[in-house]
């Protein structure tokens, strides 16, 4: 008789082809900020198709300010759902919540890609479209591996969680409100793109709008005037000052002392300017910056409010009144780490080696926000992150290994199996 683990492995190469078909459709749901209900209704119904008991959750505006897990927002919520699916176990088992999130960045100049970004296609090893890395590639890899300790015969004797989120790409609000609900579990794993890696580590991570006000007029007179674009670029300029002041504090970080920039102050969108031959009166920028785990958000977002009035002092430029405006806009959370040698993770690190002959699981940082570490922050629950190679992630021609993405599904329902316990079906 075969093995288990013989067993799930062939039911996952089985299953792959639908597997691929499932995750071509879930690509093809152009699923942006507060327009994924269309994707997740995609899911809920093959979640209840599955025998789950299925939840639909609007992501909870009110506990924002209220619950450290929740982070700072400036959209409607009245559209914005997320999704677990529950199934029982048959007793005696370990509870396991797989997290993904379902929601995408945009997809830039559509007219750069070889392919358009959210119409799927095939290369050789490669499924090219937005999201097919980050990270709808580890929710659909979450669904088929159960899916595959069942068509091996199999049952699991701790109670399951599939949970699709909104909201990662900028505030964590999703993941916080399953969290606040009580959608918790023994362990949860979150396959995001790491390239069948496990993260040790992930940063902390703030973010803002800065608005800068200048004067307008027209460039027959242009000293009368003050650009706010030029405010913005000179404003930008001290921040990078900031960003140095708090990467040098990597030294003595476990894990992030070796990462050029932990920190990474990225300025992801600017707009300014009202007419092509005026003096600019607005700028708008957003961004982000990074920080330790085991530090506090709030802290450091008032080390930023204090710097940027140390600047408006200093620099006779920026000191006018109502010049410079910051808001927080996004996720503001802490980091986490991962303690080693966990039961959770040696049971995943046994799951990789019997999928990859044996090879050890590797791990590195991940300097970036993770609904992970809403888990493990304010649950103190394992929180995993280990999921498929992926390449150009919020980038052109963003691309999953489907190679990968079957190896990772096998490990996924091996972790499964051996964490939550099985059982003759």
């Amino acid at each position: 008789m075969k093995s288990v683990h013989d067993r799930i492995a062939a039911a996952v190469d089985r299953l792959f082809e639908e597997e691929v078909q499932f995750l071509e459709t879930l690509v093809r749901f152009k699923s942006l900020r507060n327009e994924e209900t269309a994707a997740q209704d995609f899911i809920a119904t093959g979640l209840r198709e599955r025998g789950y008991a299925v939840d639909r959750l609007r992501t909870d505006a009110a506990l924002i300010g209220k619950h450290p897990a929740f982070s700072p927002a400036t959209v409607d919520y009245a559209e914005s759902w997320n999704v677990v699916g529950r199934k029982a176990g048959s007793g005696g088992g370990r509870s396991l919540a797989f997290n993904s999130h379902v929601d995408v960045v945009p997809a830039g100049s559509d007219r750069r890609w070889t392919v358009p970004p959210f119409e799927p296609a095939r290369d050789g090893d490669w499924l090219y479209g937005r999201g097919a890395g980050d990270m709808k590639a580890g929710l659909v890899a979450s669904i088929f591996a159960l899916d595959a300790i069942a068509a091996a015969g199999l049952s699991l004797r701790g109670d399951v969680q599939v949970q699709s989120v909104v909201e990662e790409e900028i505030t964590g609000n999703g993941a916080a409100t399953l969290f606040a609900a009580g959608f918790t579990a023994d362990a949860v794993v979150s396959p995001e793109p790491t390239d069948e890696q496990l993260v040790r580590a992930n940063a902390g991570v703030i973010k803002f709008r800065l608005e800068t006000r200048g004067r307008p007029a027209h460039p027959r007179e242009p000293e009368s005037g003050q650009s706010a674009i030029d405010l913005m670029i000179r404003l930008i300029g001290h921040l990078r000052t900031l960003e140095r002041k708090w990467t040098d504090e990597r030294e003595g970080k476990r894990w992030f002392g070796d990462l050029a920039n932990p920190v990474a102050l990225t300025i992801g969108t600017i707009n300014g300017g009202d007419w092509i031959a005026s003096i600019p009166s607005d700028c708008v920028a957003e961004g982000r910056i990074g920080f330790y785990p085991g530090e506090d958000p709030q802290v450091r977002a008032a080390e930023v409010e204090a710097y940027l009035r140390h600047i408006q002092t200093e620099d006779r430029t920026l000191s006018g009144e109502g010049l410079v405006r910051l808001t927080w806009v996004g996720v503001m959370h802490a980091g986490y780490e991962l303690a080693e040698d966990g039961e959770a993770e040696k049971t995943l690190r046994a799951a990789h080696a019997a999928t990859h002959a044996g090879t050890a699981l590797p791990s590195y940082v991940m300097a970036c926000y993770l609904d992970a570490a809403v888990f493990s922050v304010h649950g103190n629950i394992p929180s995993l992150v280990y999921g498929p190679i992926a390449e150009n992630i919020h980038g052109i021609d963003e691309r999953v290994s489907l190679s990968s993405l079957k190896r990772v599904t096998q490990t996924l329902a091996l972790f499964a199996a051996d964490w939550c316990g099985l059982e003759e079906a």
